[in-house]
């Protein structure tokens, strides 16, 4: 606070207002942006758009099934990453995650000259993601639900 004014019942004045913290008064239909985005969830999203090359190349190299990235978890300490991946066809999606874990240590090799700039760089365990496999078995079962229910009358009275 700075003192203003010269006459002898002047008051301090704030010039600059202190922060409030948004909890002690809350504004409705306000909310502080929060921070949802950890390091980790940063790094994992960087591994993966490298990642997905690295798998990219190797499958191309080795002859393996043909597999995709589909999402990086890393740990907290950043020393383990599991690399879940999907498969274009689900019988092939083992054996493909197989041999990606037999060749980690070549993509984890790869990965630490492909210019992500990482002090150490997380060692990789491959997974199979069969979220891809659940939901067209899912859409399968509707849509022969669908064939066997009859038609609904449109008509209305």
């Amino acid at each position: 606070m700075v003192k203003t004014g010269s006459s002898p019942d002047s008051r301090f004045r704030v010039l600059f207002a202190l922060p409030i913290p948004h909890s002690l008064f809350p504004i409705p239909g306000f909310s502080m942006p929060s921070r949802d985005f950890k390091r980790t969830d940063r790094i994992g999203a960087e591994l993966r758009r490298e990642l997905g090359l690295l798998v990219h190349a190797a499958v191309r190299d080795h002859g393996l099934p043909s597999v995709s990235v589909s999402d990086v978890e890393i740990t907290r300490d950043l020393d383990w990453a599991t690399v879940w991946v999907t498969a274009l066809l689900p019988d092939q999606g083992l054996p493909a995650v197989k041999a990606l874990n037999q060749i980690s240590h070549e993509i984890r090799h790869s990965l630490a000259h492909s210019g992500m700039r990482m002090r150490r760089v997380p060692e990789l365990k491959f997974k199979y993601d069969d979220s891809v496999d659940k939901g067209e078995r899912i859409e399968t079962l509707l849509r022969e639900q669908a064939r066997t229910l009859p038609p609904a009358d449109d008509k209305q009275d």
